[in-house]
């Protein structure tokens, strides 16, 4: 039996992976959208939706020895988190199972998309029972395909990030604006959150940008 071969029980009361991303992100991102369900659409978001609407309609087929799952529903116990993966590529053999995540644009600055690729990586481990040494993240705006090793550093990162998430949902109270003023600039919910407004308001003046 291949290593993916296994009834997957939807778990929905689990924090969806795609929200460590927003989280690692931005605090007060995370929680307008995971607990307040705020969604603003700008034309980075257009874009991406487009891009994975395009390229991960739910499927499997198979390379030579490699079998290619597309938008693969996982989950993990030990995280308590459960998502898509857009892309996961096993080998036969070993086997071998390498998460492939897309996304729009250029690798950034921030550990976002390699938290989101290694929590997938940890519910693969737990479901097929293999470990993983590494992923990827398919950027498009660059064409490249990013080597992401999941070392032990990165998978402490992911398991603290899941914790905050939890804490930040306890807390029932929304984080102020992100210090990092730079990474609101391309954020489409900058009309929602209104950082430099907040800010202004909580005696804190008009912060600059941080590069």
């Amino acid at each position: 039996m291949d290593a993916m071969d296994q009834t997957l029980t939807p778990t929905f009361d689990y924090l969806p992976i795609s929200m460590l991303n927003q989280l690692e992100y931005c605090e007060r991102r995370f929680y307008l959208m995971h607990v307040l369900g705020e969604m603003e659409v700008n034309a980075h978001v257009l874009e991406g939706t487009l891009r994975h609407a395009q390229a991960h309609q739910p499927d499997r087929e198979q390379e030579g020895d490699k079998t290619i799952h597309r938008r693969l529903y996982v989950w993990a116990d030990s995280l308590q988190v459960a998502g898509f993966a857009d892309v996961v590529e096993e080998e036969t053999g070993a086997p071998r199972l390498t998460p492939v995540e897309y996304k729009k644009g250029r690798m950034g600055r921030w550990l976002n998309d390699h938290i989101q690729l290694c929590a997938q990586a940890i519910c693969l481990e737990e479901r097929a029972g293999v470990r993983i040494a590494r992923g990827y993240i398919f950027y498009f705006g660059s064409r490249r395909r990013e080597e992401v090793c999941l070392t032990e550093e990165l998978r402490q990162r992911t398991a603290q990030t899941v914790r905050r998430a939890h804490t930040l949902i306890g807390a029932r109270q929304i984080p102020p604006p992100t210090e990092k003023m730079v990474k609101c600039r391309d954020c489409s919910l900058q009309p929602v959150c209104l950082p430099q407004e907040t800010n202004l308001l909580n005696g804190q003046g008009n912060l600059q940008e941080v590069e």
